[in-house]
């Protein structure tokens, strides 16, 4: 963690991390015109925020965009947070807090962490219900194949919809699917009122992708969760339980069980 606390150090850094947080996505040269600052400078910069795995890009066409990414904080928030007095709990906690909120009117959710394990275990992790269920409470119908459907098993909560999908299945490298539909079931299990419900239920169908990279004796996972609308609250939704859920599964991979439920 010393490289996320040295990134962090620096105030030209934090004003990255001030301009990426105000609108998350942004390319080079959009960082370079809202900071006073080189372009020579903020492509320094920014490879210091991504060597400490604050900042992630993903590629769009031609350009590459760069996001925030909390896993570094929050990861540190999970593991190590009781060595802190109460002082440094609360500066992480704001931290955190700022890096995982996602501008609602460009909402899509990047999230990159490293884990000590293979490709073919992390997939097994991602697809099979003897994992998943484990840190996730979901599990999957499907025989991940492209364009297969997806039958939800959502923390009890059975959900089948003819638009729930496999999109892309590239075995130990890259996984995509639809989302799940929001159903009154859910809703109840959850404790959504009509007006959470009606709200969820008429946004479009987003996606998740997984992509798996090797890196040495670790495994770079990236999730990138996208499609929502402007102002989508499913979009507020996932932005806050994905890192819960990728921790989770970090630790299960790594230490043979998954994050406690209230953690």
């Amino acid at each position: 963690m010393d490289e996320v606390f040295k990134a962090l150090a620096d105030p030209s850094r934090r004003a990255l991390l001030d301009s990426l947080n105000a609108r998350n996505g942004q390319t080079l040269r959009e960082l370079c015109a809202g900071l006073d600052m080189a372009r020579q400078s903020v492509s320094k910069h920014l490879a210091v925020l991504e060597e400490a795995g604050l900042v992630t890009t993903v590629r769009r066409g031609r350009e590459k965009l760069h996001y925030l990414n909390a896993a570094p904080v929050h990861e540190i928030a999970h593991r190590w947070i009781s060595r802190y007095d109460r002082a440094r709990v609360q500066a992480l906690a704001d931290l955190k807090l700022a890096l995982e909120e996602t501008p609602m009117d460009a909402p899509t959710f990047v999230y990159t962490t490293y884990i000590r394990t293979t490709p073919q275990k992390l997939w097994q992790a991602l697809t099979e219900p003897a994992f998943t269920r484990r840190y996730w409470a979901t599990e999957f119908t499907t025989d991940w194949s492209a364009g297969s459907p997806m039958t939800w098993d959502n923390h009890g909560v059975l959900i089948s919809d003819p638009e729930q999908v496999v999109l892309e299945a590239e075995p130990y490298s890259r996984l995509s699917y639809t989302w799940h539909a929001i159903t009154p079931e859910l809703a109840k299990r959850f404790g959504w009122d009509e007006e959470l419900l009606a709200r969820l239920s008429g946004e479009a169908r987003s996606k998740v992708t997984f992509t798996i990279e090797e890196a040495a004796q670790v495994v770079k996972l990236t999730v990138v969760h996208d499609g929502f609308e402007p102002g989508s609250g499913l979009a507020e939704m996932v932005t806050h339980g994905w890192p819960n859920v990728v921790a989770s599964l970090k630790t299960l991979l790594e230490t043979g069980e998954p994050l406690p439920a209230d953690a």
